[in-house]
């Protein structure tokens, strides 16, 4: 078992975190490949609950080296942070955390700019608008393909690194001041300010391509951890409501520089309903009460941002495509039960559009924004089943739950969690952790 990819397979928030957590044991790296501080991943032990969000998931468990991989946009001043926190949790991080020295930076600019741009898009339509985090990530992989960003390697050398953000900081304030009218930021106080980040990180830098190639020569073990969810991946996703990134399978490679045919473990993660962040096409989003019950009792608020999620009825037809785009070998279904109490659930197997019906998931927004889901409906349990530890222990109406979604996908489910707590895991299959 080589390298293992736990991946969101819905609009992100499935419960990665959780799942990476408890496979981390088994492994001896966990590697996050793309994405940035806009990514929320909750762990939940004893009395504790700690959103992460840049530095991998397996970092409360002696023993596993965390690496934050090329594939990922760095803001300094979040990592660092985060570090600390960790550490006044009394989870030692230095020597076990490793930093691409080719992740980009999130500079200020990027937020500021990223703020700018989505300001606009609101004022003109609130249809318009994206609804980013507001944490740069966009606008740091804009500068990342076209060649103009700021490596972690570029603080090593003041030189070089005062040229490139001089050069950058002229170009995005004309930008930020002819076309928004923002404010002009200050070359000099942004040179200082991570020349300063720099000889905090340094002790966490490496050429993790090269960490991690050599680990896999030696029989060590990877978990690689994507952020978001792969229905908003940059091209597989509802384009343009996706995030900058690719959270599908294929990231995990360009993200950490780790061959495909290292990768032999694809785990699909879905919630047994679907929600969303910000705009987009939800073709199965609840506007009623039950859409309101999901979210309350699910507590669907962003870990990151604090937005209440838009709530709806699972969508088998795109959970089809992201196994198919992404090759999932296993699912982990989460938030089995915020299910409990409804009388029935519905589950849509078939999109209508245009008159005709379909199993084929439309990515483009346009077309998305018009499907109508198909639903089949399947009875609901009143059981509370936050204390069940096996599969036999759940109400049989659950259990064909599970069933139908993977008939349906043709594959198997591995892991269902019951709850946010790690022993509230109920393990299907061999490669399962124990609850």
């Amino acid at each position: 078992m080589p390298v293992s990819i736990v991946i969101g397979s819905q609009w992100g928030d499935e419960g990665k975190g959780k799942i990476v957590d408890l496979l981390s044991p088994d492994v001896d790296i966990v590697a996050r490949y793309q994405g940035g501080a806009n990514a929320g991943h909750t762990i939940c032990w004893d009395d504790e609950e700690f959103v992460l969000h840049l530095v991998p998931s397996g970092v409360f468990h002696d023993g596993v080296t965390c690496v934050i991989g090329n594939g990922v946009v760095l803001d300094p001043k979040a990592v660092i942070d985060e570090i600390q926190k960790i550490e006044d949790l009394g989870f030692p991080v230095e020597g076990r955390l490793k930093i691409s020295h080719n992740a980009h930076l999130i500079m200020p600019y990027h937020k500021a700019i990223e703020a700018a741009q989505e300001a606009s898009r609101a004022e003109a339509s609130d249809d318009d608008a994206i609804g980013t985090t507001g944490r740069g990530i966009g606008p740091s992989y804009t500068d990342k393909f076209a060649r103009t960003g700021i490596r972690v390697v570029d603080l090593l050398d003041r030189d070089v690194l005062r040229a490139k953000l001089t050069r950058s900081i002229e170009e995005k304030n004309a930008i930020l001041k002819q076309i928004h009218g923002a404010d002009q930021l200050d070359v000099d106080a942004i040179i200082e300010e991570y020349v300063a980040f720099d000889q905090q990180i340094d002790p966490y830098v490496t050429d993790t391509s090269e960490y991690l190639c050599n680990a896999l020569d030696d029989g060590k073990r990877v978990l690689a951890e994507g952020a978001q969810g792969s229905l908003l991946d940059v091209d597989f996703g509802s384009y343009p409501f996706v995030t900058s990134s690719h959270p599908t399978a294929g990231g995990c490679c360009t993200g950490l520089g780790v061959p495909p045919t290292a990768v032999d473990r694809v785990i699909g993660i879905a919630k047994a309903y679907c929600t969303r962040v910000g705009n987009g096409p939800f073709p199965t989003e609840l506007h009623d009460a039950a859409g309101e019950r999901l979210r309350k009792v699910g507590a669907e608020f962003g870990a990151t941002t604090g937005r209440p999620r838009r709530c709806g009825w699972l969508d088998l037809v795109a959970l089809r495509y992201t196994s198919m785009i992404n090759g999932f070998s296993e699912l982990t279904i989460t938030k089995m039960d915020v299910l409990s109490g409804l009388d029935e659930l519905k589950v849509c197997t078939q999109y209508r559009y245009d008159g005709k019906t379909t199993r084929r998931f439309p990515s483009e927004a346009q077309t998305l924004e018009r499907v109508e889901p198909l639903y089949e409906t399947l009875p609901g349990w009143d059981e509370d089943i936050t204390d069940a530890r096996h599969i036999s222990e759940l109400p049989s109406e659950a259990q064909d739950y599970l069933d139908f979604i993977s008939d349906y996908l043709r594959v198997p489910v591995g892991m269902v969690s019951i709850g946010p707590r790690r022993d509230q895991i109920i393990p299907l299959a061999d490669t399962a952790p124990a609850a």
